[in-house]
């Protein structure tokens, strides 16, 4: 079975999830490595992308992975929602000691994961945090290869303006009174 990563009560408004509750799970600052945390997470590879906009269940705000949040990611070994970066990198969620090894034992680099090797982890997990309808997994690909992401901070989306990178905005005009 994967190990899971962020299936909070409040994702789902019940009781009982895997993780339990996340306001249990906050911490005031996270681990040293916490960028890299993050990064290694959202370079994931995508099982199921699930097309959805949410918001950060603590504060109630849009963030940058509130398109799809609730998409599926794995490394092979664990298991996450897409969104479960974006509670790391603000919130400071805390991790199990077995996950922060893994990741640091391979360097936060995404390992290539064999899909013969992988599938029965995946049919064994996906009714545990309710997908039993996305079991068996079917995959034509024999190995999944971590694909290059751009990762935005936090400053980045909450900045991020209305059309073109290239240039900046004009200034919006105040109305006369």
């Amino acid at each position: 079975m994967l190990g899971l990563l962020g299936f909070y009560d409040e994702f789902d408004n019940r009781s009982g999830r895997p993780n339990g509750s996340i306001h249990a799970a906050v911490r005031p600052v996270g681990e040293p490595d916490e960028a890299d945390l993050v990064a290694y997470l959202d370079a994931g590879h995508v099982l199921i992308d699930v097309m959805e906009a949410g918001h950060d269940v603590i504060t109630g705000d849009a963030h940058r992975n509130s398109a799809g949040c609730s998409s599926l990611v794995t490394d092979g070994a664990w298991l996450w929602r897409q969104d479960f970066s974006h509670y790391l990198e603000t919130h400071h969620v805390s991790l199990p000691d077995v996950f922060v090894e893994h990741v640091r034992g391979l360097n936060h680099q995404m390992p290539t994961i064999t899909v013969a090797e992988f599938a029965p982890h995946y049919d064994e997990t996906m009714p545990l945090v309710g997908w039993a309808s996305a079991v068996p997994w079917t995959s034509t690909a024999t190995v999944l290869v971590p694909e290059p992401r751009a990762v935005t901070d936090r400053a980045q989306s909450r900045n991020r303006p209305h059309g073109s990178w290239g240039r900046p905005r004009k200034p919006r005009r105040l109305p006369r009174t």
